[in-house]
This record gives C-alpha cells, structure tokens and sequence, in this order.
C-alpha cells in the first residue's frame, strides 16, 4: 500500500501500452441506399446550436387566401472536414390563416422530433405526399396535380432533401425516355395540321370563306365579307 500524504489535485487512468496504441473498432454506417444519402443515427443527446443555416419556401396554394411560409434549419455535422453533411434539424411553418393553426403547431413538433432523432428521415416525404383532401385537390401553375395542402408540405421537404444532398432526383431510365421522346414526337406530327391553320394573318374567329376556302370571312358594318377574296353576303 502506497500512503499518499499530499492533497490530490488530479488523476489519470493507468492502461497498458497495447491498450494505447490499439487502433479504434470501425463501426459499419448503414448506406442509404438507392437515390437517398448515407443514414446517420444521432445516438447522443444533440442540443441545438446558438445559430443554424437554414432555407425558407413559399407555399401559396388556390386554397387558401394567405401563403404559408415554410422554413427548414439544418445542423452541419462534422463542420470543416471532409465528412462535412448537413442533416435537417428544425421546421417551422408561418402563415396569417388561423384556420390551420392546431395541425400547424403539431405537424411542425412531430416532424422536428423525427428530424432530431436522425436516421433516415425521407420516409416523411413518402407519407406526407400520400395523403389526400377528401374535399379534392388543386392544381399548381405548370399542370402539376397536388393532392392536398399536406402533400405540398411533403413536396417541400423533398425539395429541401435533394438540395443538401441527402436525397437525389428520380431519374428515367433509357427506356422510358426513348418511350416518351417517340409519343411526343407522335403528338408534335398529329399537331402540325392544326397548327397550320392556328397561325393566320386574318383577325381570331374569322370563319372559313366558301370562294376562296381562306378563313377570313368576318362580320363588317353588318355583312359577312372575306378579307381574303372579297366576297360579300350582301353583293
């Protein structure tokens, strides 16, 4: 026995030689898979950063008077080295429609939460962009259909996802593109006899002249006249 006489100030845990040079056990990160990034579980507490980099969307649907403003902080996880990612950490949604206030508060906490736990978070998208109003859906400028204002919610996110990197846009294949090329190709030929006739130099809604077979047979001071030939109903 070693009887110590001064006070301790400090300590430090003896190991072995071989247990300081050993090398660290690499653990095996589960892979995404397909058009999705790398997993990564955050297994330790993580708290919230003093500042986070984040990306705010409008969502302006024909449903509603007011746009909703939906914004996604990002955590930057292993900031300054090459195994640099940003992972989703936070969303918060705003809009002046008090309408939807209840599920606003509960949706942005329960997608927050799934967001901090970590893991593979794309699942959210396939979720939210299943779920239909049962009032119907709406139309987005560009011809694009949207189920309800919870989709488009899920379409954000996965936008959001593809522009950090953890998720990749769907791609065709080679089959389904030549598929596609080939029956567009098959329109744009059906299409040529009426675009034929939709380029004319005779004002819209002129009719079809029976002398000259010219659509250009307009209502003028009250007669039927051909601007093309000159015919007239009224001689």
């Amino acid at each position: 026995m070693i009887k110590i006489e001064k006070k301790i100030v400090g300590y430090k845990v003896a190991r072995l030689a071989k247990e300081e040079t050993a090398e660290k056990p690499e653990f095996k990160r589960e892979g995404g898979g397909g058009n999705r990034a790398e997993v990564i579980r955050m297994h330790e507490k993580l708290e919230r950063p003093e500042m986070l980099v984040g990306s705010t969307y409008k969502v302006k649907t024909p449903v509603t008077d007011h746009a909703m403003y939906v914004t996604i902080n990002d955590i930057v996880l292993n900031e300054g080295t090459e195994h640099e990612k940003r992972r989703p950490f936070e969303i918060f949604i705003n809009s002046k429609n008090l309408d939807h206030y209840q599920w606003i508060v509960a949706l942005t906490r329960i997608i927050s939460a799934v967001f901090r736990k970590g893991g593979d978070v794309a699942f959210l998208v396939e979720e939210l962009t299943a779920v239909f109003d049962p009032r119907g859906g709406y139309w987005q400028p560009g011809g694009k259909y949207m189920p309800s204002i919870i989709a488009e919610l899920g379409y954000v996110i996965e936008k959001h996802l593809v522009s950090i990197g953890m998720m990749s846009v769907p791609e065709m294949d080679e089959a389904q593109k030549k598929l596609l090329a080939a029956k567009r190709a098959e329109y744009e030929e059906a299409q040529k006899q009426i675009d034929a006739f939709a380029k004319s130099d005779y004002p819209k809604g002129a009719q079809l002249c029976t002398k000259c077979n010219t659509a250009a047979v307009i209502n003028m001071d009250g007669c039927m006249t051909c601007l093309s030939c000159g015919d007239s109903k009224c001689g």
